[in-house]
Parts: C-alpha cells; structure tokens; sequence
C-alpha cells in the first residue's frame, strides 16, 4: 500500500501560550492574522494568505490566526504595538526625559558599550538608541545657538564626522529630574575642567579636549524638547510626557 502524504495545515489556529512560542520559534516569515468571527472581510483575508504561502513556499512564510477575542487587553497593547492605528511610533513614559548623544569621537575609539553601561548604572532607562551620522544641515539646526561662537565650525565638522548614538533618557529610580541628573553624570563641557572638579564623569573619563567631550545632554527641559523633536520627528509623545512633575 502506498504511502500517505503528510497534509500540511496552511495556517495555525493561536489559542494557546504554548503554540504562540512555538509559532515564535519557526524559521522564516511568520504572518499573524487577528480577526473577528463576526467580520466578513477577514474571511477572505484568510484565503489570500493561504494562496501566498503555497506560492512562496511551505517552509519560508507561515500563517497564524488569532481571534480577536482570545487577546486579553494587555495582549492587544503588545499584539498592535501601535496608537489608535497612527503610523508614529509612540514613546510613553510617566516620567521627564531627555536627549543623550554619545559623540563620534567615542564612538571612533570604541567607548560606546561602556559609556551605555555607565549610563544604566546610574539609574537611566534607555528608551530609544539610534546609531547614525548626523547631516551637515542637521547639526548646523542642532547647534544654532552655537554659531556665533569661534569653535562652531570645527564643532559641526566633528559631530559629521562619523556615527554618533542618539539616546533617548528616562529615570528608572527616584524622582530626580532626568535632564538635571544627565546633565551632572556628564560633568562640565570642557573634559580638562571635568577631571579637576568631577573626575568620575562620563566627560572627564572618555573626552580629551574640546570639542571632543564625548557626550551631550540637553540643556533644561524646554532644550530637551526642541532637540528630541528635532532628531526624531516620528516619534509621538503622550500628554502625560509633557506635564511638569508634581
């Protein structure tokens, strides 16, 4: 007698923790279809999935349906991942935030892992870190307040140079006011300055002379807004970001 062919589901059913992790662990594509029984249009939604994953092949794409029912509201928060279906990304946190830049210059010497670390001990959250090489045109807006000053070029040639990380900072503990907090780690902007007066900060420890201090920080809270906007214009901050702390 000849042998049966193994029938192969063309998509998975979720109803369980166990076959969530084990549809994680598959190799290649995996698509998640939420839907609602009730909802017409998802039915045929479930048909032109299938038909991709036999053109594509079995083992590359894999299809999983999830009733919308069975996701708790929790679920749905993670499952979605996005607000009221908006294309911005969200970065809600109850607590102040500020903008970090590790500078080319440590980056260039390789300080980037330990400065990060640095900046975890010290009780910072990192929401965001986005390595890139800041534009000309971008550092010029950055630094407008700068460009009356007789080191302003040579400061927008250095932060072009080559990649810095740009890092997005919260407090993880207590209630100091993150841009205070950043701004004192980071010690005085001039790195000679910073190992007379505060020899165990970030600028005293990796800087070598200005403008080659190897970190920013915003200046105050407004600062901090303006630069964040600036450098990351599709992120989208809840209302509870912006209320002054109690």
């Amino acid at each position: 007698m000849g042998s049966r062919k193994k029938e192969i589901a063309l998509q998975v059913n979720i109803s369980t923790q166990e076959l969530w992790e084990e549809m994680l662990s598959s190799k290649g594509l995996t698509v998640v279809d939420v839907y609602q029984g009730w909802c017409g249009p998802c039915k045929p939604v479930v048909s032109l999935f299938q038909k991709m994953r036999i053109e594509v092949g079995l083992d590359l794409l894999h299809f999983a349906l999830i009733k919308d029912e069975a996701l708790s509201d929790e679920d749905e928060c993670v499952s979605h991942g996005k607000n009221n279906g908006e294309d911005e990304d969200m970065v809600s946190s109850e607590r102040t935030r500020t903008l970090a830049i590790i500078k080319p210059d440590a980056v260039a010497h390789g300080k980037t892992d330990e400065i990060i670390m640095k900046i975890q001990e010290a009780g910072f959250e990192i929401l965001t870190n986005e390595e890139r090489t800041m534009t000309e045109a971008e550092v010029r807006l950055f630094y407008q307040h700068k460009a009356g000053e007789d080191a302003f070029e040579k400061l927008v040639h250095h932060m072009c140079s080559g990649p810095s990380h740009l890092l997005i900072l919260t407090r993880t503990e207590g209630f100091e006011d993150v841009v205070t907090t950043w701004r004192t780690v980071m010690g005085p902007r001039d790195p000679n300055v910073a190992r007379r007066e505060q020899p165990e900060s970030l600028r005293a420890q990796y800087g070598t002379e200005m403008p080659f201090n190897a970190v920013h920080g915003s200046r105050d809270r407004e600062d901090a807004d303006r630069e964040l906007a600036l450098l990351f214009p599709s992120l989208k901050f809840s209302d509870k970001d912006t209320e002054a702390p109690q």
